[in-house]
């Protein structure tokens, strides 16, 4: 079997994402978005189960693939998911000295995913998924 062409090019797209990121965001660089992009989806992955998020990460492109799973503590109970101000404290919190969030980093890193994945499959996934994960990538500002 040939090597699946998402890993073939994997960091090019991801290079292409990471500047698609940047340019959304309105950041300086890609270590800036990368940090806003690490945060937002650690946030979000620790609201699920372990089986919930491999499936989650399995729409994911190679290499945010790899970032939604890395240093992933197993053992951590899900948190529950709240209102988008207290998830926006957590992304501005992660890596606190080294993070230049935007106040809309969750729809900017929303909005570059949604434009890199398979849209029917992400809402797909994000159906099995619970109800809150939905509005976590919805492109407004939910309740």
């Amino acid at each position: 079997m040939p090597m699946p062409l998402e890993y073939r090019q994997a960091s090019a797209d991801f290079d292409a994402f990471m500047k698609d990121l940047v340019t959304t965001s309105m950041l300086t660089s890609s270590h800036q978005a990368y940090t806003m992009l690490q945060a937002v989806l650690q946030v979000f992955r620790h609201r699920l189960t372990v089986a919930q998020a491999i499936a989650f990460a399995n729409v994911l492109p190679p290499v945010l693939r790899a970032i939604f799973v890395s240093d992933w503590d197993v053992e951590a109970p899900p948190k529950p998911f709240v209102g988008r101000n207290e998830l926006m404290k957590e992304v501005r919190a992660f890596r606190h000295d080294h993070n230049l969030s935007t106040d809309t980093a969750i729809e900017e890193v929303t909005a570059t995913i949604r434009r890199h994945v398979d849209p029917a499959t992400f809402e797909r996934v994000l159906r099995t998924l619970p109800e809150k994960a939905g509005d976590f990538w919805s492109m407004g500002q939910p309740s």
